[in-house]
């Protein structure tokens, strides 16, 4: 069976004010033992205390984010410019995965671009192959734009074949395919898994405000956007059917992931997604 974990994003403000150990605690005590770790810097005191928990808490590391290039303001390593770094970092940490979150919106625009930064990354999947590790691309709901009738999703397969999925699957939902057909269709492919659930919100009260001013346009607009990450087992995706499903497609890690929590506590959320998880046999 998969590996369950939490997206570390979820938390990188716990960790900011906290610390990674402190943070690394409550995952425990809540079931937690698996992370990847997303928007927070591996600077020496978090990477030490991450070896710490593999140590005293059972803690697996199961992926770590990485950037292509640097960018300004960027706390998380680069292919380019950290290599040396990010294959230590996993090499201490024994990490297998490492993740890159999301292309350039500039990579989106057109099937040109998508190929060009495809083949840009392919050439580190295969010096990261040569050291164990495994690079996978993140998608977003963008993912599933077609350039001549090929998703985006495609083009990344067809130019960087070395490189593996980690499948969101909220965000192929809202992308408008539907992720048991995402799975089907990329077997073997799919290593790592973001668990989020879909859920829509209730309709707001300025909405129908909007409606009875004559607003039309700006009513419908906030009736068209009540789409809500949720925690998982409170929104409307199939997980008893989603979860075997995204093993057959090969996955070896599944991530608890939301977004965005609406004013509720980060933990608490996790912990509701697990509590369902395991109601489910996860």
């Amino acid at each position: 069976m998969a590996v369950l974990g939490v997206q570390m994003m979820m938390l990188k403000e716990a960790v900011a004010e906290q610390g990674m150990w402190a943070v690394l605690e409550k995952l425990s005590a809540l079931d937690i033992h698996s992370v990847e770790v997303s928007q927070i810097q591996m600077n020496e005191q978090n990477v030490a205390d991450l070896l710490r928990g593999t140590k005293e808490l059972g803690l697996d590391v199961g992926a770590l984010s990485v950037a292509l290039h640097d960018k300004p303001g960027a706390i998380i390593d680069s292919l380019s410019s950290h290599f040396d770094k990010i294959v230590a970092d996993c090499k201490l940490l024994d990490v297998r995965f490492v993740r890159i979150g999301m292309m350039p919106f500039e990579a989106m625009v057109s099937k040109e671009a998508t190929e060009a930064w495809s083949a840009e990354i392919n050439p580190y999947a295969l010096k990261l192959k040569a050291e164990g590790i495994t690079l996978c691309y993140h998608n977003h709901h963008a993912d599933l734009i077609k350039f001549d009738g090929e998703r985006i999703f495609d083009i990344v397969r067809r130019v960087a074949p070395d490189v593996f999925f980690e499948v969101d699957l909220h965000w192929v939902q809202r992308g408008g395919m539907a992720p048991l057909d995402m799975l089907e269709e990329y077997q073997g492919v799919c290593k790592l898994i973001h668990v989020k659930d879909y859920r829509v919100a209730a309709l707001p009260i300025e909405a129908i405000e909007l409606f009875e001013a004559g607003k039309f346009a700006e009513g419908y607009d906030k009736f068209v956007n009540i789409i809500q990450f949720a925690e998982v087992g409170q929104g409307n995706m199939n997980w008893p059917k989603l979860m075997p499903a995204s093993e057959e497609a090969g996955a070896e890690y599944f991530f608890i992931e939301q977004d965005m929590t609406y004013g509720r506590d980060p933990f608490d959320c996790i912990k509701d997604s697990r509590e369902y998880l395991k109601s489910i046999g996860y």
